[in-house]
């Protein structure tokens, strides 16, 4: 330890104990080169509508906070109903630094966003030079700036019971549906893209494709509606099982998409750091403790979307509300979560990928990272939370509109093909046969015609189909690549670099733009496939 941080540290611990801190998917379209946009539809979560929602990386807790930062009390009600608890909170005039540990999947920009510091002013023994995800458990001395109220300092959630990570490999949706004979175990929902789809099979779908865990989808349906185990509430929340009354978001599978989506701005917002405050209905504002975890902000964000601040607290209470009522259903989330984490071990790596396509053939980036499966970006407060992770590849002198391509997309890893459906096909790398576990990639837009089966082991260079429009509502034939690990999806220009036969992936300033970067060599997004987006695997690759 050097003696810098050595003296700091000492200072730091004397004053630490006095340091309580104050406490859909409307997908926009691929570009084209006409700029024509498809027609609106009614919003169908199974019409996938473009590409699949693609995040960044997200974080585990190593420790859950036991200190709370509010005192109950009472608030009389004009109908005489019983009170409601709200929290009241102190501002701290101490100027001690907080001493934080770092949690899986913590950046330095985003750790110095949510404590609202400078980067350069948090200190540490670790090297946080480095342009990558800092090791969980590295202590980190922060400055104590904040002076308004947050929320409490307690986690009700871990990352890995947000995400569908393997604590939900082995749990059956439609049994636990089933054994606990509610509504939803007779439910059935009627959508454009499938037709009438089971309650339980429409969880099961939103759960895969969107990387949530199911368990999570049904313990907020059964907090908000009482769908699981019992019946709905009331009338609205026979339409409207989350709550949210607005008639675009009518029936439980849209209800649900429309919480997903809420919650990914949130748990992958709080990754980035770039959300820090929650906005409730009434138009007040709660900074969030910059020590909770993603999966914690998750679930507040989500809950301050339909509900009043007092409703709101006690919805968030680990001894009375949400957090019970889940542990009831499904036990114990931490000890569940504590079997995976960390979801990004120290030095985390991606292996080595090539071009997904065939050497000699030229294509075209025609998307940088831009956005996915539903519209995962919202501005609030005048700062726009988005995603961008996904980045999109279409062969040239392919004609405009949606053509099935004659050209082949290829294996740009080994592995096993785990799933091949709706223009997807996830293909596991570490051969396990689980999309929860390790790196995986996905290919998106895939044809049904002459496309890679499940089951199927892939070797660099395999064919796995041809690109097309294939699993969504899309104006032009190209190919969607994304990473995933752990069951977590990860931004393309971010701190594990997306790097493709010695391309790296850079973001631009908005959805779609970019650029791959080798050496002097810059190939640049461009929609309608110019000259200067266009790239060559080389045959020797």
């Amino acid at each position: 330890m050097n003696r810098i941080f050595a003296l700091f540290l000492a200072t730091a611990l004397v004053l630490s104990g006095c340091n309580a801190s104050p406490s859909i998917w409307g997908i926009p379209p691929t570009p084209t080169p006409d700029g024509l946009n498809p027609n609106q539809i009614p919003l169908d979560p199974f019409a996938v509508q473009d590409d699949p929602v693609i995040f960044p990386t997200s974080t585990t807790p190593p420790s859950i906070e036991t200190e709370t930062s509010f005192t109950p009390t009472p608030i009389s009600t004009p109908d005489g109903s019983a009170p409601v608890i709200e929290p009241t909170y102190t501002a701290s005039v101490d100027t001690a630094p907080f001493l934080y540990y770092a949690q899986s999947g913590d950046m330095l920009s985003a750790v110095a966003n949510r404590f609202g510091v400078d980067p350069s002013e948090i200190i540490s023994d670790a090297d946080l030079t480095k342009t990558t995800l800092i090791d969980p458990g590295t202590l980190l001395v922060i400055p104590n700036r904040i002076t308004e109220a947050t929320t409490p300092n307690i986690q009700i959630m871990p990352d890995a019971e947000v995400i569908f990570s393997r604590t939900a490999s082995d749990f059956d949706v439609e049994d636990y549906i089933k054994q606990a004979d509610g509504y939803l175990s007779k439910f059935n929902d009627y959508l454009g893209s499938t037709g009438s789809i089971p309650g339980g099979q429409a969880i099961e779908r939103l759960a895969i494709e969107n990387s949530i865990n199911p368990r999570l989808l049904l313990g907020l349906l059964e907090f908000e509606s009482r769908w699981v185990r019992g019946q709905p509430v009331d009338i609205l929340h026979t339409d409207y099982p989350m709550g949210f009354n607005d008639f675009h978001y009518k029936g439980m599978t849209v209800q649900m998409v429309w919480a997903i989506n809420n919650m990914s701005i949130a748990y992958y917002g709080w990754r980035a750091g770039t959300l820090t405050y929650l906005d409730f209905p009434d138009g007040t504002r709660l900074r969030l403790d910059p020590r909770l975890n993603a999966g914690t902000v998750a679930i507040q964000y989500l809950f301050s979307r339909v509900h009043s601040r007092s409703q709101w607290s006690q919805i968030i209470n680990p001894d009375s509300g949400f957090p019970v009522v889940y542990a009831e259903m499904f036990g114990d989330p931490w000890s569940r979560a504590d079997t995976v984490n960390p979801i990004f071990p120290p030095a985390l790596n991606q292996p080595p990928l090539v071009l997904p396509f065939e050497p000699g053939t030229k294509w075209n980036l025609t998307g940088g990272p831009h956005n996915g499966w539903g519209q995962i970006s919202t501005k609030i407060y005048g700062t726009t939370h988005s995603v961008f992770a996904a980045i999109d590849f279409a062969p040239v002198n392919s004609r405009s509109g949606c053509d099935v391509s004659p050209y082949w997309v290829t294996a740009a890893a080994p592995g096993l093909v785990v799933r091949s459906d709706e223009g997807a096909v996830m293909v596991d790398l570490d051969g396990d046969g689980y999309e929860q576990t390790g790196w995986d990639i996905l290919y998106m837009h895939i044809d049904s015609k002459e496309r890679v089966s499940v089951g199927t082991w892939l070797e660099v260079n395999d064919r796995i189909g041809h690109a097309s429009c294939e699993g969504g509502v899309s104006t032009g034939t190209h190919l969607h690549f994304a990473r995933k690990y752990n069951g977590e999806w990860v931004t393309a220009d971010g701190p594990i670099p997306f790097i493709i036969s010695g391309w790296r992936v850079v973001a631009g300033e908005k959805a779609y733009e970019g650029k791959l970067v080798k050496g002097d060599k810059e190939v640049i997004a461009d929609p309608v496939g110019q000259s200067w987006s266009s790239i060559m695997r080389e045959k020797d690759e």
